[in-house]
């Protein structure tokens, strides 16, 4: 039999989760809590997804005053993470009737251009990724709701912020080297002036240094292969004893560090050990495959898009950073006795 074509109305939802059109209006409007239970509100989603249901967004937004419809700002679409961070927003977004838009700053990590002819009435709110709150002034306004992921709390203007425990992952890192029994370390460092890169090398440095018998060299490098590839050949040329492991600040980063330790006839990981951040695709392509760590991407996003929920509604955003995990593979081993 054939689907009627006739569109599902609310109280085709209600009748078919057995609730009241109220109930319906209540969890499809986001306003559910402390009215209906979790299971019912889910049933009322169910519901709406098995007819196919979509509200009247425009009428509804119109009592509203809401556009329904967030920005998610990241410096750049160079890896999957961003992607990512999208991904779990959008989900987030969609159980509760937003849209999200993607918008890679063409300043990258600086001041980030209105996209529109004016954001503050186009947008509800701004989630902006890796990025200081002050570059992002043009698109915030004075009233546009933002939450702000992987940057600074104490420079965030008063915003709301997600963080990954990144200084947690860089001390994982660092306690898995150390623990093989690494002592000469360099830090291949992203050359990006973010928060996340300063806190990474401060608990990456802090921890190394504690241990006695360690030298720590940091050089840095704009986030392509190829300029690690320099930055790499550069610190195996300089005067001293060769490290033994190189921590790279992202795994696009330790893809060159491997391509420059094969150039001076240095095996991985008998004679470099070698880390990265992210656990993108790359990191299993490279063979041996990359230890590094793995920051999830779409749940950053999903508790991005959470946050500035609860701000909308007039609500304090969960607090607590996301934990993260080291994977440890096989670019990393024991240092060979001298």
């Amino acid at each position: 039999m054939a689907r009627s074509s006739t569109r599902p109305t609310s109280r085709d939802v209600a009748q078919a989760a057995g609730v009241s059109q109220a109930a319906v209006s209540l969890v499809l409007g986001d306003k559910w809590r402390g009215r209906v239970s979790e299971t019912t509100a889910e049933r009322v989603r169910q519901a709406a997804r098995d007819l196919g249901y979509r509200p009247n967004l425009a009428a509804r937004n119109l009592r509203l005053g809401r556009t329904r419809t967030v920005l998610l700002v990241v410096p750049a679409l160079t890896t999957e993470f961003f992607p990512g961070v999208y991904t779990g927003a959008a989900r987030v977004a969609a159980e509760h009737g937003f849209g999200v838009v993607l918008y890679p700053s063409p300043e990258g990590v600086g001041p980030a251009p209105d996209p529109f002819a004016s954001a503050s009435a186009a947008l509800d709110g701004v989630i902006a990724s890796s990025m200081a709150a002050d570059a992002l002034t043009a698109i915030r306004g004075d009233q546009l709701p933002l939450v702000m992921l992987d940057s600074d709390p104490e420079g965030s203007h008063g915003a709301a912020t997600v963080n990954l425990d990144i200084a947690d992952g860089a001390r994982q890192i660092a306690d898995h080297l150390l623990a093989l029994g690494h002592r000469r370390f360099l830090h291949l460092a992203a050359d990006v002036p973010s928060w996340t890169f300063d806190v990474r090398a401060d608990a990456l440095h802090r921890r190394i240094r504690a241990t006695p018998g360690t030298t720590l060299t940091t050089t840095a490098a704009p986030l392509t292969i190829e300029d690690a590839v320099t930055a790499t050949d550069t610190a195996l040329t300089a005067p001293g004893p060769r490290p033994t492991a190189v921590i790279c600040d992202d795994d696009k980063l330790a893809a060159g560090v491997y391509k420059a330790l094969r150039r001076h006839g240095l095996r991985i990981p008998e004679d470099v050990s070698v880390t990265g951040v992210d656990d993108i695709t790359l990191a299993t392509a490279l063979d041996p495959e990359l230890t590094t760590l793995r920051l999830d991407a779409e749940r950053f996003g999903e508790h991005g898009m959470r946050a500035l929920l609860a701000v909308l509604d007039g609500r304090t955003p969960d607090q607590g950073d996301i934990p993260v995990e080291l994977i440890v593979r096989g670019s990393t081993a024991p240092p060979r006795t001298p």
